[in-house]
């Protein structure tokens, strides 16, 4: 038995926890502050600070191993789980995910996480345990092995080990002009996300988000290096469906429109609109993108928004109703999941993006490329925050180490061979 003792430490995650419905529901955005009240079960305020909770792994060779816990910013929204609430998750975690762990062999990863994601009291564990303490046992299995986390991905999954890179995404936040700057300046492969997550910023009939994308293309042709071709993406929270209606032949028109607008770009539509199920999500979402792929459009869907488990990522992908899949991290729960999304995605010829959250923390965002990378995810989310700096050069120098550590690895067996 390898682990021999738990240790658990509140922390923070990089942003928020906003209530969506609220914000839907037109809440004024006063600088940072939400005025209004909170719909959603769970909220106090409209926005909360975003809290965190790490579980550390202590190995029989002294070595402590960690991984963090925590939700997404939209929690309770869309299928979610409720809000995350430190105290209460440290007590479940106490109570029945440290007896569990303390009984398994950390180097056997995917049993591991097995045996210590059982229900409980008929119930799945929530997915932000799931999730930190499935990073905390992938380090765990990596360093007993003496591997990248990556490597211990590969090995699990039978995958061969990864020589490329996975392209990073970054998303703006509400500041979008200057992160907009700070990403064609560091050539970001796909941005900028831009928040367009109220009516304000979407505008009657859209106008202003067509403005808004029209305005990316040009500032980045104005300041981008010669050759920088980015990927244009953009979460509209489901405000086309909101504004424009329903009608799956009238949301894809939109789509069209938009793209049209700057057609040397490939065009990421993120959450176009929220059906309200997943089941309608799925219906509808597959009409839109067949009249997308009919018209020969270089638009693409992204589904975020009732597609939060394992079982709902197959589900879209299964059906073809979604180019894109956002695998939202902490939703998805146990990191190994992530993993079977990506190689899921890749089975049904769906596209596979590990997504997440701006609560997230470094821990978890590392953990993240190495599966990412592992499984050649089609892109990635820089994160966490919403300042750019910070999670792009924590996503992309992880990225950038763990090639430099796998080259070291393929040079070392070929002079052994």
């Amino acid at each position: 038995m390898q682990i021999k003792d738990v240790v658990l430490a509140p922390g923070n995650g990089a942003f928020f926890y906003d209530d969506q419905a609220a914000i839907r529901g037109g809440a004024t955005l006063d600088s940072l502050i939400y005025l209004g009240e909170p719909i959603t079960p769970g909220f106090t305020s409209i926005r909360v600070p975003a809290s965190s909770l790490s579980i550390g792994l202590s190995l029989t060779d002294g070595t402590v191993v960690w991984g963090d816990m925590m939700g997404v910013q939209y929690s309770g929204a869309g299928g979610r789980d409720p809000l995350f609430e430190t105290a209460q998750i440290s007590d479940l975690t106490s109570r029945v995910m440290v007896p569990r762990l303390l009984d398994v062999d950390a180097s056997l990863y995917l049993d591991a996480c097995a045996k210590v994601f059982e229900p409980f009291e008929h119930q799945r564990l929530p997915m932000a345990v799931e999730y930190g303490v499935s990073q905390a046992l992938l380090r765990a299995a990596a360093h007993l092995e003496r591997m990248t986390m990556a490597e211990i991905i590969c090995a699990e999954f039978d995958l061969p080990l990864p020589k490329c890179r996975v392209p990073i995404y970054c998303q703006s936040g509400d500041a979008r002009e200057i992160n907009v700057d700070k990403m064609i300046l560091k050539a970001v492969d796909v941005l900028p996300h831009g928040l367009i997550n109220s009516r304000q910023k979407f505008g009657v009939d859209g106008q202003t988000f067509m403005g808004f994308v029209k305005w990316v293309a040009t500032r980045t042709r104005e300041i981008g290096r010669p050759g920088y071709h980015p990927v244009l993406h953009f979460d509209v929270y489901g405000w086309i469906g909101q504004e424009i209606g329903l009608e799956p032949q009238r949301i894809a028109d939109f789509i069209c429109k938009v793209a049209d607008t700057v057609p040397d770009f490939t065009l990421n539509v993120e959450c176009p609109a929220d059906f309200g199920s997943t089941q309608a999500q799925i219906e509808n979402y597959a009409k839109i993108v067949s009249i997308l792929d009919n018209r020969g459009s270089s638009a693409r869907i992204v589904v975020d928004e009732r597609c939060n488990t394992l079982e709902d990522i197959r589900l879209f992908a299964e059906a073809k109703a979604t180019h894109l899949v956002q695998i939202k991290t902490p939703d998805v729960g146990s990191i190994a999941d992530t993993a079977r999304a990506v190689l899921l995605c890749k089975a049904n010829k769906v596209g596979a993006y590990v997504g997440g959250s701006c609560t997230e923390t470094d821990l978890s965002a590392q953990a993240s490329v190495h599966v990412s990378v592992a499984t050649q995810a089609d892109m990635m989310l820089a994160k966490p925050g919403m300042g750019v700096d910070e999670a792009f050069s924590i996503v992309g120098n992880e990225q950038n180490r763990l090639l430099a550590m796998l080259n070291r690895r393929r040079a070392q067996a070929e002079n052994v061979g």
